[in-house]
């Protein structure tokens, strides 16, 4: 596998690898406190990695990662501050200030999907309710769909495909889930323009073709429970190699001072 990622390019030219994952990831000390895709809790993968490929492994929230991408190739790079949120099978957040990712105390900020936007709400990947995932990401939209969609259930990874083309055929059920998707998003960019006052919210990542999400309706609402001027909101719907191109530019990011000592 890991011949296949270098693409022919020698291993001791490699300075270091990035990865990134859905969930809490301490990426000072790549530690992996919790991902819905992995089991078990705080495992040390970065140095289980690094000591199993003999490559320097840089570990973060996927998230973290896609702000990278942004910030180093995307729409955020003549900007000192800007908001980045994501929504694909969760929903996450990246923050930069200063030109530079900021993540918290302890490399577990911006979990934006995982505020609460109603008390004993709707059941959560993550074991708590209310959410603002468990409303607005895929297996929200797709947890919704067996009771609105005509015709038979299509596979799971057809599910929300089939969705949106039912939601602008006029199938009002499935326009309703859209519609009250967007409607918890328009709360989650509010508390992003209230809390952190960013130039600029990306909204970024392959989902944004979900248009229904983010029509003017939406970015309208957004406005309407903002305290001040609503910064502007600009959609950056990337192919899927975004998450490698962030990914790289963490690894980068992480062994140029290495290198430069």
């Amino acid at each position: 596998v890991l011949g296949d990622l270098l693409a022919g390019i020698a291993r001791h030219r490699v300075a270091g690898l990035g990865l990134g994952l859905p969930g809490m990831v301490d990426h000072a000390h790549g530690i992996l406190r919790w991902s819905p895709i992995l089991d078990g809790h705080d495992i040390a993968l970065g140095a289980r990695l690094t000591a199993r490929l003999g490559i320097p492994v840089s570990l973060d929230n996927d998230a973290n990662c896609l702000t990278m991408a942004e910030l180093w190739f995307g729409r955020g790079r003549d900007l000192p501050d800007f908001a980045v949120v994501t929504i694909e099978h969760g929903m996450g957040m990246g923050l930069v200030i200063g030109h530079v990712p900021w993540r918290g105390a302890h490399g577990l900020g911006m979990e934006l999907g995982h505020t609460k936007v109603q008390v004993d709400g709707a059941l959560c990947r993550c074991g708590q309710r209310g959410c603002l995932e468990a409303y607005v990401a895929d297996y929200a939209l797709v947890r919704e769909a067996a009771v609105a969609l005509d015709g038979p259930l299509p596979p799971r990874g057809e599910v929300l495909d089939a969705l949106l083309a039912q939601a602008r055929d006029g199938n009002g059920a499935a326009r309703a889930i859209f519609d009250r998707a967007s409607q918890y998003l328009a709360v989650g960019l509010a508390n992003v323009a209230n809390l952190f006052d960013p130039r600029r919210i990306i909204l970024s990542g392959s989902r944004m073709r979900y248009d229904l999400l983010w029509a003017e309706g939406m970015l309208a609402e957004m406005a309407t429970m903002v305290l001040s001027e609503p910064p502007p909101v600009e959609v950056n719907a990337w192919d899927d190699l975004v998450w490698a191109r962030g990914a790289a530019a963490m690894a980068l990011s992480e062994a140029t001072p290495r290198l430069l000592e």
